[in-house]
């Protein structure tokens, strides 16, 4: 089986790897050319550190790898630190990368394992046959400096992955547009030189002071990327009626302006521009899986309306896309094959459609100022409470359901019903399917 992957990002470039190293055929286009930036707030929690771990992926510090112990979140003039916890199906450590030495690194370590990656390939659209089926795609080559040469061509699969961002020009051409009724975001970010750069905790303002004492919409991080700077950013997310109408560059500046003048957040210390991206939340993108399709990372709406975080969402469903393939591989026929393709959607569903559904009544919630401040005027005081909090929003919780917390959480997602992606049919709750090698 040939296998064409959209998108050297998290979801592909993991994608890539497990394929490849299962011994599937593996290609994938990426349209820019490594090193390249990426907005993001470069943090990675235990979620993403463990696909990390699986990829055999080290992360040295010396290489430009930093552990941070957990949370220190901000609000209502209070500060928590809560740490990382410790369970047996995560690591109780997260990590800060940069996107412009992350990506590359997953990119490389797919290539060690067999996979072939083309740079300056710009997918255009999806190819199909007759019947509708997607069998490939054709992308556009481009140059050095990322300018269309003339040049375009044509890749065949048996299936394809599209793995290329919120943009998702793949599903786009197939007419998969984007569901509004999910919840959206935004998020702005820059980076400073700061004596902060070396902060063991990734800090989450709930709030964000403005001018007058006047709070703005939204929430902001700072987080210590350990080469000298810090990347601090902003989100919002589309439940705030400000969504949309203002200048997040502005807003990021007056937040800024009103930080501690020793932090260094001045504009004088800024390295590079304000950087903003979209955030596509809650599979606000489906069907995940179409005849020859799937749908990985951002392109399928997988970020968590809880706190914006996608790397790991983007990173598992590449893991689950390859091990779906290579057990269809080994399928006896060309339709126990296809069934088990199908499942991709209803496994991803089944993993985060419950915690999604929880997360975009969060996300309704903390658009209303009123609860907003009442939640955090009754959460912030209590750190056995905020805790639960900090691992209901990163989904960390054990499996077999050891811990109070992992009851009541695992309880409050079987009280809801998943997000759907499109009526797949529903699975039975498991874990990770084993990979086969297809050697």
């Amino acid at each position: 089986m040939k296998v064409l992957i959209v998108g050297a990002g998290p979801a592909g470039s993991t994608a890539a790897y497990h394929l490849a190293s299962a011994g599937v055929e593996v290609t994938v286009l990426e349209k820019t050319r490594f090193p390249r930036e990426k907005v993001c707030g470069d943090g990675l929690t235990p979620r993403a550190v463990r696909e990390i771990q699986l990829m055999g992926l080290p992360h040295d510090p010396a290489e430009g790898w930093r552990r941070n112990k957990g949370l220190r979140l901000i609000a209502g003039g209070r500060t928590i630190e809560v740490p990382w916890p410790e369970l047996s199906n995560f690591p109780d450590y997260g990590l800060i990368r940069t996107r412009l030495g992350f990506d590359e690194s997953l990119a490389a370590r797919a290539r060690e394992a067999g996979a072939t990656i083309l740079e300056g390939h710009s997918v255009t659209s999806a190819l199909t046959d007759d019947a509708g089926t997607v069998i490939g795609a054709t992308a556009s080559v481009l140059d050095g400096a990322g300018r269309k040469t003339g040049e375009t061509a044509d890749f065949m699969a048996d299936v394809v992955l599209a793995a290329d961002g919120n943009s998702t020009r793949t599903a786009v051409s197939l007419g998969h547009e984007k569901r509004d009724d999910r919840p959206m975001g935004v998020a702005y970010r820059t980076y400073f030189t700061s004596p902060r750069h070396d902060d063991d905790w990734m800090e989450g303002w709930l709030e964000l002071p403005g001018k007058a004492g006047k709070p703005l919409p939204g929430y902001g991080w700072v987080f210590g990327v350990g080469d000298g700077t810090s990347n601090v950013g902003l989100g919002i997310l589309n439940s705030s009626k400000e969504f949309g109408k203002l200048d997040y560059r502005a807003v990021l500046r007056d937040w800024t302006a009103a930080m501690p003048a020793d932090w260094g957040f001045t504009p004088e210390n800024q390295v590079g521009p304000i950087r903003g991206a979209a955030l596509p939340m809650g599979f606000n993108r489906t069907p995940h899986y179409s005849d020859g399709l799937m749908l990985l990372g951002d392109a399928g709406g997988m970020v968590s309306p809880f706190n914006g975080e996608g790397i790991s969402y983007a990173m598992e469903s590449g893991r689950f896309a390859a091990e779906h393939i290579v057990r269809a591989c080994a399928a006896n026929s060309r339709l126990a094959s296809d069934h088990v393709l199908r499942g991709y959607a209803g496994f991803v569903q089944e993993q985060w459609g419950s915690h999604f559904t929880l997360g975009r009544v969060f996300a309704s919630l903390i658009g209303k100022p009123a609860i907003m401040k009442l939640a955090l005027r009754t959460g912030m005081p209590v750190p056995v409470l905020m805790r639960f909090v900090v691992r209901l929003m990163a989904n960390l919780t054990d499996a077999d359901e050891r811990g109070f917390e992992d009851r009541v959480i695992h309880l409050l997602e079987k009280l809801v019903p998943a997000t759907s992606n499109q009526g797949f049919p529903r699975t039975s709750k498991q874990q990770s399917l084993p990979i086969v090698s297809v050697k």
